[in-house]
């Protein structure tokens, strides 16, 4: 069964860094893109960064500047390292791995920004 797993979430103080990472069984051949997306307590989710086959790169405006995604296709893992964390930025990241079938999503991990 295809899997999304994603790790590297925890405390972190404002200021600091994180780098997430996301990890599919998802064959390479089928991924459309790749994505990262949030949601904060009592919140939406949002979309926070998005890469595509091609490389093409996309943020939200809350994270330009700071997020950076990538993707290590051959290790077919993507990655968001995360600078410069706000309190903000507190909430539950999922990865989002798009075919032109269909979606998949990781559990989430959890990053929170707190002094």
């Amino acid at each position: 069964q295809e899997q999304v797993v994603e790790s590297g979430g925890g405390l972190v103080q404002p200021g600091g860094s994180l780098r997430l990472s996301c990890t599919t069984s998802v064959s390479i051949f089928s991924i459309n893109r790749m994505g990262w997306y949030r949601q904060a307590p009592g919140k939406e989710r949002e979309l926070v960064a998005i890469i595509t086959s091609s490389g093409s790169t996309n943020y939200a405006d809350s994270v330009k500047g700071r997020f950076t995604i990538s993707r290590d296709a051959g290790r077919n893992t993507g990655y968001l390292q995360m600078n410069s964390l706000k309190s903000e930025d507190t909430a539950l990241y999922y990865c989002n791995v798009k075919t032109y079938v269909r979606d998949y999503w990781g559990k989430g991990t959890l990053v929170t920004v707190s002094s």
